[in-house]
């Protein structure tokens, strides 16, 4: 039996987003920008869908512009915001993702100043250091809201908020940017009430499509365009629509939403039970334990990392050693380095991420296949020495 713990990397896709986007395939697979019937036709799929996900996260249909995915919302969004005269401030935190790190590094070179908050061991930022960094010269501040390798949520409501409190007592127009990838369809996210200018989402993460995302901007906020084309999205993003993959994001959205806070009940209870079975094992240290239901980081320690992944695979069970945007990477992870964990505690991480397929079965036979292969693994190591 074939045991998918790797859904923080991707999704299945739901059968009912297959079923959504089978008719364009073969019938309604006009250009949306065409004046003709079959054109006005797929243009109605991009409306409904645009629909469903400003109604998911209570906003204004012409607040979300459609993407390719994750990585482009999150550039489109810094990039986008920023002037062209490559001055002020980017504050962001030492554990985002490479999509928001590296982006805002290479501002950092090109004549921005860039802050990253340092984070404490529980994966929070540091009490205090939001405040503190925050000058009149601030432009934007990114911060993801829940960690794709440790599963940390952050209060994004307090951190907008205050935010929101310094522009009104300085007279500045801070913009407030959300990595919401790992949240999205997960966690409620209260984009009025945490006064959220800027929210990245993707579509692969909830049962849609790879290659489609989207991006909430806030009513009175400029972007300039990554790219030049047509005036598609609203002549932010330019190009003729993916309108399978679009399509595909507002069925997942819709899909998703509606079950939100039963699988996060029922998610929280199955990472309980998980950890509860491995905490049989004395060695192994719990990478932020709390924080999102989906995602459970763990160090077996003196197992590695890669070597308990591919032990794991050859019994049909796939977890991942990170971020499946740098996992091909030999350098250590960012994240798990923020947290101030060891080496050895970094060597012999593994990310256990959760989803709606996930069964109890599924994690009884796969924490039994852990403790089992950890327990090998350290007694073949033992005997080399």
């Amino acid at each position: 039996m074939e045991i998918y713990l790797d859904h923080a990397a991707t999704t299945p896709v739901a059968p009912e987003v297959v079923s959504a986007i089978e008719k364009l395939m073969h019938e309604d697979f006009g250009n949306p920008s065409s004046m003709h019937k079959k054109g006005v036709v797929a243009e109605k799929y991009i409306k409904e869908a645009r629909k469903k996900i400003s109604k998911a996260l209570q906003v204004n249909e012409k607040e979300i512009v459609f993407t390719s995915g994750g990585t482009e919302s999150n550039n489109l969004a810094i990039k986008g915001c920023l002037p062209r005269k490559l001055k002020g401030r980017i504050i962001t935190t030492k554990f985002e993702h490479p999509s928001v790190k590296n982006t805002v590094e290479a501002l950092g070179k090109n004549g921005y100043e860039v802050v990253f908050l340092p984070i404490d061991k529980e994966g929070q930022i540091k009490s205090g250091a939001l405040d503190a960094a925050l000058t009149p010269d601030t432009l934007l501040v990114s911060i993801m809201h829940v960690n794709n390798e440790i599963g940390s949520i952050q209060p994004i409501e307090a951190y907008g908020r205050t935010i929101h409190s310094y522009n009104q007592a300085n007279g500045t127009k801070v913009l407030f940017h959300v990595d919401a990838i790992q949240s999205f369809g997960k966690i409620q996210i209260p984009i009025q009430s945490a006064h959220i200018d800027l929210l990245s989402f993707s579509g692969h993460k909830i049962g849609g499509i790879k290659g489609s995302g989207g991006l909430f901007i806030r009513a009175g906020v400029h972007l300039t365009p990554l790219t030049d084309g047509g005036q598609q999205e609203f002549g932010i993003r330019p190009g003729t629509e993916n309108i399978f993959g679009i399509v595909a994001l507002g069925c997942a959205t819709e899909l998703t939403f509606e079950h939100m806070k039963s699988r996060f009940a029922e998610m929280t209870s199955v990472k309980a039970h998980l950890r509860s079975l491995l905490e049989k094992d004395e060695k192994i240290h719990f990478n932020c334990p709390e924080g999102s239901p989906y995602i459970l980081n763990v160090s077996f320690t003196g197992v590695k990392g890669e070597v308990m992944l591919h032990s794991l695979e050859m019994e049909d069970i796939y977890v991942s050693t990170g971020s499946a945007c740098s996992s091909k990477k030999k350098n250590h992870s960012h994240v798990l380095e923020a947290i101030g964990l060891s080496d050895e505690q970094i060597d012999s991480a593994i990310r256990i991420s959760l989803g709606s397929s996930t069964t109890i079965e599924n994690i009884n036979e796969a924490a039994d296949q852990m403790l089992r292969i950890a327990a090998s693994l350290r007694k073949v190591m033992k005997n080399r020495r």
